[in-house]
């Protein structure tokens, strides 16, 4: 029981190491990449049961329900549809032997990854990034709900004119929605996130 509390007011339950690029090819994450579509791996903290991969595309955790068992849980969180809010960095203490790195999915899958204090810098710079990309995020949500905004205004002014003909309708119908789907799901929506890592993370 000592040891255990002790282990635990030290830090050294379940410390994560950062992994450096020569090894990526030796962990389980690497197992789930989407390399044909271009996915590769920008940073991945390791710890006794877990994996955190931060790809261009993605956080891919790979997570484990013990240090002992050999089972694993691959849940994936594309940056595309799952919005990074909440990121925060914890320092270690005078006695602590780990750092903090805490962050919120989609307003409610918290992740708090404890990290070895001796990565202080490498995770400097993974905040940066993680910061980065929820504010582009957050912008291409804005410019997403100003679109829909836009298309119910357009959406009002056929309703006030003179009735065209049906084929008409049709044809103004689907250039509006051409339109509002490439504002949304592709102007307004970034996928690839690599300059931002590429900006960021120094090896």
């Amino acid at each position: 029981m000592f040891k255990k509390l002790a282990s635990e007011a030290l830090g050294l339950s379940d410390i994560g190491v950062i992994v450096p690029a020569s090894d990526y090819n030796k962990v389980d994450a690497d197992d789930y990449l989407f390399s044909e579509d271009g996915e590769k791996i920008f940073f991945l903290i390791k710890s006794k049961k877990d994996e955190y991969c931060f790809t261009n595309l993605a956080l891919i955790h790979v997570d484990g329900d013990s240090a002992v068992s050999s089972k694993r849980t691959i849940r994936r969180y594309d940056f595309a549809s799952h919005a990074l809010t909440d990121v925060t960095l914890e320092t270690a203490g005078t006695i602590d032997m780990d750092i903090e790195l805490k962050f919120t999915v989609d307003g409610g899958v918290k992740f708090s990854i404890d990290v070895r204090k001796s990565f202080i810098e490498q995770l400097k710079d993974i905040y940066k990034a993680l910061i980065t990309i929820g504010r582009i995020q957050q912008r291409d949500e804005q410019a997403r709900a100003n679109a829909r905004d836009c298309l119910q205004v357009a959406g009002s002014i056929y309703k006030v004119n003179t009735l065209a003909a049906e084929d008409t309708v049709a044809q103004q119908f689907n250039t509006l929605l051409s339109h509002y789907n490439a504002a949304v799901l592709e102007r307004y929506t970034r996928r690839d996130y690599g300059a931002v890592f590429e900006r960021y993370i120094h090896a």
